[in-house]
């Protein structure tokens, strides 16, 4: 096999529709960059998601809510994911769309409730003491089977550890022998196994095997500082839910009736409210204690008012409660009926009452320059060429229907291109795919005009 034949995947990954988006781009005084971070106009929205980022992070905005409204298209999804981004990995963020709610599984509030222990984390912070080192030795001592036959068994394992600050060899239980094969410890690992539990954990790679291969998929570790026996802080980070679904245990004994049952069973459960007050007293305990620190997170809920009466209502409980996430919702209605009623005619679909909870930020229209320069971003993202006189007809295009459909067309114009034999798409490629698929406006108008040609 020749290496020139072999094709590199690197580039085949998927795009989705918000890969560009890496922040909200502000500068260092809070303002809107006019296109930064995959974000393209909208200021001040930007500059309001960026003084709740702020709020998020000082652990100020707990329990309360934020609304984006505006019309489809204009950017409120990749705000609620901008906020995210600023946040980073270590603030949970879960986001759900308002129709999740509506399962022939589980409860609507349950649903709700699921997702709001979800956007709740906990850190927990534990002192423990530890073995921490480099593995220098690992034998297993084997004696005779005290069952008889021919086999040996293993009677301890022999671990020699060493740190910058010296050596030590431990004499351990085989049972820890079996935990350090799970976690594939070697010679040159870098580990360490607590005194308490007997737990191993892997950390890595000692950093003086480094230059050991030309090409290693290994995480290289310095060697520990200290003493080989010390106490170590160990951070967790767990949600709420986390919790819950580890204390539900499912009920019913090992005979066969009882494990059919558990088969039987549709795949989501329901977890009681006894249940979790019982890990919230737990947690405000380790609270008290200083143990655990609560870290509120983003629940992001998108077209929010295809939520009803009841959910909303379930809604005002959850915010109020001690232990309750920062809300985000985003919604693309005007005035409507709210779901679940006949005549209650809202603003965005909302009942009026928890519209007076909410921050509410507004994304407005893009114009013709914003949206040549998000096309432009797309087109980059998903590695396009396009000559300039394409990008200003998208613009147009976009304008005229809407942005999503704009970007929707690049993908079709470049297979046009790919077909005629050229690598740049061009303005006939764009006229040729806009002529081809029709957006919303122009299927609207064809179905008026040939109404009685069409099924009722």
């Amino acid at each position: 096999m020749k290496i020139e034949e072999v094709k590199s995947t690197v580039r085949t990954q998927r795009i989705a529709a918000h890969s560009h988006v890496k922040g909200l781009g502000l500068d260092e005084t809070g303002g809107a960059l006019q296109s930064a971070a995959g974000l393209v106009g909208q200021k001040a929205a930007r500059e309001a998601a960026g003084i709740v980022v702020d709020l998020i992070k000082s652990k100020k905005m707990a329990g309360r809510a934020l609304l984006l409204a505006g019309p489809p298209g204009t950017g409120k999804t990749a705000i609620a994911l901008a906020i995210a981004q600023e946040l980073g990995n270590k603030v949970p963020f879960c986001p759900m769309v308002g129709s999740e709610v509506f399962s022939n599984e589980i409860k609507k509030t349950e649903v709700l409730m699921e997702n709001f222990r979800r956007s709740i984390g906990l850190r927990i912070r534990e002192t423990k003491e530890v073995y921490e080192g480099e593995v220098t030795e690992l034998t297993p001592v084997e004696t005779e089977n005290p069952m008889g036959g021919y086999g040996k068994t293993i009677s301890n394992v022999v671990v020699g550890l060493k740190t910058a600050k010296g050596t030590k060899q431990l004499k351990l239980d085989p049972s820890i022998f079996d935990a350090l094969q799970k976690e594939k410890v070697e010679v040159g690992d870098v580990i360490y196994i607590e005194a308490n539990s007997g737990a191993v954990k892997r950390q890595g790679r000692s950093d003086t095997f480094a230059t050991e291969f030309d090409l290693e998929t290994e995480e290289y570790v310095p060697l520990p500082k200290g003493d080989v026996h010390k106490k170590k802080e160990v951070i967790q980070d767990v949600t709420l839910h986390d919790l819950d679904v580890a204390n539900a245990r499912p009920q019913g004994g090992q005979d066969v009736l009882s494990m059919m049952g558990q088969l039987m069973k549709p795949k989501k459960t329901e977890i009681t409210d006894k249940l979790r007050m019982e890990i919230n007293k737990v947690v405000n305990k380790y609270i008290d204690q200083g143990i655990a620190e609560l870290v509120p997170g983003v629940l992001f809920i998108d077209e929010i008012h295809m939520l009803d009466l009841e959910t909303f209502t379930y809604l005002h409980k959850s915010l109020e409660s001690p232990i309750a996430p920062i809300v985000i919702f985003a919604t693309n209605r005007g005035r409507c009926v709210i779901r679940g009623t006949t005549d209650i005619v809202s603003p965005h679909g909302i009942p009026l009452d928890l519209l007076d909870r909410l921050l509410i930020i507004r994304t407005l229209l893009y114009s013709t320059s914003d949206m040549e320069q998000i096309i432009k971003l797309r087109a980059q993202t998903e590695g396009l060429q396009l000559e300039e006189t394409a990008f200003s007809r998208l613009s147009e295009i976009g304008t005229s229907s809407t942005l999503r459909y704009a970007v929707q067309l690049l993908t079709p114009a470049h297979q046009m291109c790919k077909v005629n034999g050229r690598n740049q798409i061009t303005k006939d490629d764009i006229e040729d795919v806009h002529s081809l698929f029709l957006d919303a406006k122009r299927s609207s108008k064809h179905l008026s005009e040939k109404n009685n040609k069409f099924m009722l």
